[in-house]
């Protein structure tokens, strides 16, 4: 099905380990990656929890914009796909996987997973694609996304907000 949320739990399905990480496509992880994701989970109570995010680009405005993503995700407890989120299997299924909705998934799907605890926020980079935010433009980028998470939080319909953001 077409979605990131419908990918998602079609790919968690399809697995079998007690632990699932979420990666996007133009993501790449740090070194180690995996054993940093099980040596976080390994610490009672941690359920979930994410990558610091690094921007591929060179623009000194992306190291702010990062800068801020990380302190928001650490101060608010919400993750973003970006950020590879990981979460026990257990817990995915608690919480049902993630919502099917057409934007904001992984927002929501923070929310659900903060029930079972604050996520761990690993300080090691996982680099993501700055090419959204190089070809819109930074501040349009930085402008958008803040319209769409207010729109979001003060009840605006999914679906309009993807036509928003995949549109510009």
């Amino acid at each position: 099905s077409r979605g990131r949320a419908a990918q998602m739990n079609a790919g968690a399905g399809q697995t079998r380990g007690d632990i699932l990480w979420f990666l996007h496509t133009d993501s790449r992880p740090p070194p180690g990656a995996a054993n940093l994701i099980r040596a976080a989970l390994a610490r009672p109570p941690q359920q979930w929890g994410r990558f610091d995010v690094r921007l591929s680009g060179r623009h000194p405005l992306l190291r702010v914009v990062e800068t801020l993503m990380n302190a928001r995700s650490r101060l608010t407890g919400i993750a973003t796909g970006d950020q590879g989120i990981f979460v026990r299997r257990e817990v995915f299924e608690q919480v049902g996987g993630y919502p099917p909705i057409a934007l904001m998934e992984d927002i929501t799907f923070s929310r659900l997973l903060k029930r079972h605890g604050r996520p761990v926020c690993l300080r090691q980079r996982l680099t993501t694609s700055s090419r959204r935010w190089e070809s819109n433009g930074i501040l349009r980028t930085i402008l958008l996304m803040w319209q769409l998470r207010l729109a979001y939080f003060l009840g605006a319909d999914p679906n309009r907000l993807a036509r928003i953001y995949y549109r510009s």
